[in-house]
């Protein structure tokens, strides 16, 4: 603690500051566009008024580059005294769009697997869901077949198998959310987001465990005062900050309302919905001197669900045979969510080549579900020789059925962790390393079960004396939980990596590799993941990076992996193995006169010690078991640039294919006397004769998606920029499903492909193409937009999962539960 100490507040050199707003030839601001100290890695990047500062040795001289892709790189040579606040703002020239002058952003972050996203983009892409985690959807690699939720898979992994950082923080979610309608808000808030870095496998040793992806997330450091608002039929959102005279001081802060009724209502479920999601996020942030900055980050959540189910028709089935599922509900459902977070961070710059940050951070969460829902549903065989605009005729019942379900789930969840990293630049080398120590406590109370009786073929009625219970049936659970639990246990981390930067005669060599431990003290587990990427640019005409990756990825189990373990087995469940082989390239080229980007991944993921689950909507239901070993390979594509001059858009494809082989399951299978297998049901004779063990194998898991496909597309009037279009286009082949209580191999049945469209119209009302107002009340708007959006614009009915139900004759149907119809939204927002 004393090194600490002395680390912390000694002095080993002197700096000064230089500081200012980056513009375009027509004065607008310009985001993202890196200022950086020349040969050194790191710097800063613009916020959105085009504001920056950044920290520069003092009594020397110091070329600071400025860059943004698009635009001619600019420079400056300062020689400053110590402390010493030097303003500097700069016009950025459009580049003549030459091929071999095009600028190359962010060298460091080319030759890793991480891809930065422009945050901007977040309010103009159209969408019904949260901000951030709908611009992920639409990258390569990435899937999500519901546009309610937040949650996305990552090259065949689940929704528990991605790392978010906010600021170097790591980011839970709740985790007894069992249908995406209930989510509510994110962590994320896009309105406080300056920098978004995704990876989709590959990823270096200094982000944690987990599986399939990292997400990496930095908020705003203002340096001058700014807000924002927005409102639309789905949610509010206010954000401001600013910074002292002496930006000393700074602050940012954002609040939010979300509520998704108008989306429930249109579907096919009616009833009385009142979801109420509402949270309140703030950075402060306090320069003690010019080397120590003093922040602290803070978040409240309260989503809360209530619904009050009435009825509901669903028609189904095949051209020859069209079905209706009519339902009457009787009950309630009543969810609360909350969540807080609470981070403290201490950041040292001793000198220039040495950062120091100590982070401490508890989060909370306390979960109920309460439900108790009674539903009474007849099917009935539909006439197929109506005319159109007749009304559908009934001509048979084919089953009728009741069930119940009900649930009293409390979860209370504290994380608490202290943390220390350091990142050090040596000439041509950047080594990072730090040690984390984490707390974990849960309290859990479980109680959970769901009753059918469809057409007397669970309960069936015994005629007899009224009140004679000896003549009725036993009561039947089809599925039951009851649980209870408190965990207390403590995890140890640590990485070190190092990245060596090789320049030759006009090539360029990097390398990074480095390594993780990981020690829990519950299961006993100690874990070791080393991690290496080599980067290579040759010396070509194009402009192309080829980088390969690998590496030993663990995911140690936590709350959703335990709570489904018995008390004599939850010890034994070990963290899930993914060993990665990640080869890219990275190309930028020139099309149409206009900046483009080409960036493509072949990967194969071999999967050990896997823990098979199922998926019910967005719930996650483990085995309890490491009995699995599997596979994932495929291909990631993305095109991104102005494919309108001026405005940034992309599209992305992915083909992959992920199965998995359960070590120890088999089921005996029985023939007739004719050899043929015994299928009740179908076949007559049902008198075996003979039998042998079947050994499954490998079979899809429940995230085998082959095809996806996201575009985000801009388009305005060359003749008024200040109208524009943004269309979001989503595809998915169907993923595999199954009747609940079967064998995982036996779900091979695939969902239909999901399909979706949405398009905003947009009218700039304020701003650089639009009107400026030098008095009255607009006069300090930057922009003022309003927007018009038609969400599922092709009115296609997508497929979240299946309500299964018996006939008479005890044959089951898969019932889609559907997501929302094509709705109308409209959006203002404003920005000061």
């Amino acid at each position: 603690m004393l090194i600490f100490c002395f680390q912390a507040f000694s002095v080993f050199s002197q700096h000064a500051t230089v500081s200012g707003r980056i513009t375009d030839s027509q004065n607008r601001p310009l985001e993202l566009v890196t200022i950086a100290i020349s040969g050194q890695p790191g710097g800063t990047t613009t916020s959105a008024d085009g504001r920056y500062s950044l920290q520069i040795p003092a009594s020397r001289p110091v070329k600071i580059v400025i860059t943004l892709l698009g635009y001619e790189t600019d420079s400056l040579l300062l020689n400053l005294a110590p402390g010493i606040k030097e303003t500097k703002d700069r016009t950025l020239k459009q580049k003549a769009v030459v091929l071999n002058s095009l600028v190359i952003e962010d060298r460091q972050l080319r030759s890793t697997n991480l891809n930065r996203i422009n945050p901007r983009v977040v309010s103009a892409l159209p969408s019904a869901g949260s901000g951030v985690e709908s611009l992920i959807k639409t990258m390569p690699g990435v899937v999500s077949n519901n546009e309610l939720s937040s949650q996305y898979s990552v090259r065949g992994g689940n929704y528990d198998e991605n790392l978010i950082y906010v600021n170097d923080i790591e980011i839970y979610k709740p985790f007894l959310v069992h249908a995406s309608q209930q989510e509510g808000l994110s962590f994320l808030n896009s309105d406080l987001v300056s920098s978004i870095l995704f990876s989709a496998g590959g990823f270096d040793a200094k982000y944690g465990d987990r599986l399939s992806s990292t997400l990496d997330i930095r908020y705003k450091h203002p340096r001058a005062f700014a807000a924002s608002a927005t409102g639309s039929l789905l949610g509010t959102n206010v954000h401001v900050e600013g910074a002292s005279d002496d930006t000393r001081f700074t602050y940012l802060v954002g609040a939010r309302y979300k509520t998704i009724q108008y989306l429930l209502n249109s579907m096919e479920t009616k009833g009385s919905y009142k979801p109420v999601f509402l949270d309140l996020q703030s950075l402060l942030s306090y320069n003690l001197n010019e080397h120590l900055e003093l922040s602290l980050l803070t978040y409240l959540s309260s989503n809360t669900f209530t619904v009050i189910p009435e009825s509901r028709e669903t028609n189904f089935g095949t051209l020859f045979e069209p079905l209706r599922l009519t339902m009457f509900f009787d009950g309630r459902e009543s969810d609360k969510y909350k969540s807080m977070m609470s981070a403290i961070t201490l950041t040292d710059k001793p000198n220039k080549n040495l950062q120091v940050k100590w982070i401490t951070s508890a989060y909370r969460s306390i979960e109920q579900e309460s439900y108790d829902i009674q539903a009474q549903y007849w099917i009935n065989l539909l006439s197929n020789k109506a005319s159109e605009g007749d009304s559908i005729e009934v001509i048979e019942a084919k089953g009728y059925g009741e069930y119940i379900t009900h649930a009293r789930n409390k979860l209370d969840m504290t994380v608490m962790n202290m943390e220390n990293r350091y990142s050090w630049v040596h000439e041509r080398s950047f080594m990072q390393w730090g040690v984390k120590y984490q707390k974990e406590i849960f309290h859990d109370k479980l109680k959970e079960w769901y009753m059918v009786d469809s057409a007397q073929y669970i309960l069936p009625y015994n005629p007899g004396v009224p009140g004679d219970s000896g003549n009725q049936a036993s009561l039947y659970l089809k599925s039951s939980t009851k649980s209870s639990a408190d965990l207390n246990s403590n995890r140890y981390t640590a990485f070190v990596q190092n990245t060596w930067d090789l320049d030759g005669d006009s090539t360029r060599l990097a390398f990074t590799i480095g390594a993780r431990l990981h020690y829990w003290d519950f299961n006993k587990q100690l874990l070791f993941s080393p991690r290496a990427t080599l980067s290579y640019k040759p010396n070509w005409k194009k402009d192309i990076m080829f980088r390969l990756s690998s590496g030993m990825y663990y995911q140690p189990p936590f709350y959703r992996e335990l709570h489904t373990a018995s008390d004599t087995t939850i010890r034994n469940v070990k963290a899930q193995e993914s060993i990665h082989f990640v080869l890219g390239s990275d190309w930028n080229f020139t099309a149409w006169h206009r900046p483009f980007k080409f960036v493509s991944e072949v990967y194969y993921k071999i999967l050990r010690n896997l823990d098979p689950y199922e998926v019910d909507n967005v719930r996650i239901q483990y085995m309890g078991a490491n009995n699995s070993k599997g596979y994932a390979v495929g291909i990631d594509m993305k095109v991104n640039g102005e494919f309108v001059k001026g405005v940034e858009s992309w599209a992305s494809l992915s083909v992959m294919r992920t199965r998995e082989d359960i070590l120890d399951d088999s089921v005996m299978r029985y023939y007739n006397a004719a050899g043929k297998l015994i299928r009740k049901g179908i076949t007559t004779d049902n008198v075996a004769v003979d039998s042998s063990v079947y050994y499954p194998g490998y079979f899809p898991r429940p995230t085998d998606q082959l095809v996806t496909f996201g575009m985000f597309f801009q388009d305005y009037l060359p003749s008024n920029p200040s109208y524009k279009m943004n269309v979001g286009i989503f595809f998915g082949t169907g993923l595999p499903t199954g009747a609940p209580g079967t064998q995982l191999y036996t779900h091979t049945v695939r969902m239909s492909p999901y399909r979706r469209v949405d398009i905003g119209l947009a009218k700039q009302i304020i701003g650089p193409d639009a009107l400026h107002p030098h008095s009255g009340f607009f006069k300090n708007f930057k922009n003022l937009w309003f927007t018009f959006e038609i969400l599922n614009l092709l009115q296609v009915s997508n497929t979240v999962s299946y309500n299964w139900v018996r006939d008479f004759n005890g044959n089951q149907y898969s019932v889609p539960n559907y997501l929302t119809p094509r709705q109308i939204n409209i959006r203002l927002s404003a920005e000061l």
